[in-house]
């Protein structure tokens, strides 16, 4: 946490990038999808169906793993695996950092969409679990990142694998609900994980609780997190 206090400026582009995509996205698609016309919506505007693709993309800006890379390189890494702190601690050190940077980020995101008239349908307790799952999101990805890094240690490597997350974000509903996306996209978007989150960070905005949909999400990254975390400590123990 103390290191990305020190790079305040790499918050910026975290913030900038994932608003630009939702005025892009809103202003080329608003009007095909009027709030009052088009019921997938319940009454709001595009805008806050394409907030969470903006949530999920911001919470996929994490640092942790350039850092490690650098501990890496420079020697601090060896180090700490040479005291007797948990593998675990090493890895959820930082995860823990993404994922209280991810709260904040969030927040601000549903604060500006709230300034520019989307509401959270479901009220104070889902926005809670709205950023909370932002966060839960953003400690999957680090997590991911993390893997490469340890497995990698190179920074080239690990920037690359960042890239792997915009396919996975095309690859949902995105634009226009499940159900009206053509036979390969929906095939597609069903097996693909990342789903499950935008549909239930979409749920809390547009609807009231569907818990079996905001379920889903949680569960998504629940399962994620622990593989994530259980191939780093695996990976650490193994380390040479």
């Amino acid at each position: 946490m103390r290191e990305g206090l020190r790079t305040p400026e790499a918050i910026v582009p975290t913030l900038f990038i994932p608003l630009f995509f939702l005025v892009v996205n809103v202003g080329q698609a608003a009007r095909i999808f009027p709030g009052s016309t088009t019921a997938f919506l319940h009454g709001q505007g595009y805008g806050a169906f394409q907030l969470p693709s903006s949530m999920l993309l911001a919470a996929s800006f994490g640092s942790a793993a350039l850092f490690l890379v650098e501990e890496i390189e420079g020697g601090y890494f060896d180090k700490i695996r040479a005291t007797p702190v948990s593998r675990s601690a090493i890895v959820l050190g930082r995860l823990f950092a993404e994922g209280v940077k991810a709260l904040v980020i969030a927040s601000l995101i549903v604060a500006l969409g709230l300034a520019f008239g989307i509401t959270i349908a479901s009220g104070v307790l889902g926005f809670l679990l709205l950023i909370l799952l932002t966060a839960g999101w953003a400690i999957v990805y680090a997590g991911f990142m993390q893997v490469i890094a340890l497995k990698t240690r190179s920074a080239a490597a690990t920037n690359s694998a960042g890239l792997v997350f915009f396919p996975l974000l095309f690859l949902t509903p995105n634009f226009v609900p499940r159900n009206l996306l053509t036979r390969p996209m929906e095939i597609a978007a069903t097996v693909n994980p990342v789903t499950y989150v935008m549909e239930a960070l979409r749920s809390l905005i547009l609807q009231d609780f569907h818990w079996e949909t905001i379920g889903l999400g949680y569960l998504v990254i629940v399962v994620a997190a622990a593989i994530m975390l259980a191939l780093s400590v695996r990976i650490i123990r193994a380390y040479d």
